[in-house]
């Protein structure tokens, strides 16, 4: 199983911009599904997280600036708006995925996609 995440650049303060990641590989089902990132401060934390039926949860820093979304059962979208300075980081895509008929369930990390925003 594998995740790539894409959709990182170069925003400036105030800007979009949207994160994507699809799930690729043998497995049965993908259930939750998340973004995290690591700033410079080198701490992995959470930014969003969505369920395979829709039910979503945010970090305070991202609620009412972040939208998360899944197009799929494979895929998830991490759309930013109103982005700031301290929203640099490398963001990472995670998922919970089963992975055989007998309802094991691993997690799988994407490599992460950077984002910079930058005036």
């Amino acid at each position: 199983v594998q995740l790539q995440a894409s959709g990182g650049g170069l925003v400036q303060p105030g800007g979009s911009l949207s994160l994507n990641c699809v799930t690729s590989g043998s497995f049965i089902s993908v259930d939750r599904m998340a973004w995290y990132r690591q700033g410079s401060e080198n701490q992995r934390e959470l930014v969003a997280a969505i369920t395979y039926l829709g039910s979503s949860t945010y970090s305070d820093s991202a609620k009412g600036r972040f939208t998360i979304s899944r197009g799929n059962e494979k895929m998830v979208y991490l759309h930013m708006d109103r982005l700031k300075p301290d929203d640099t980081a490398v963001y990472y895509c995670n998922a919970d995925v089963r992975i055989n008929y007998d309802g094991e369930l691993r997690t799988f990390w994407g490599r992460g996609t950077l984002v910079t925003v930058s005036s």
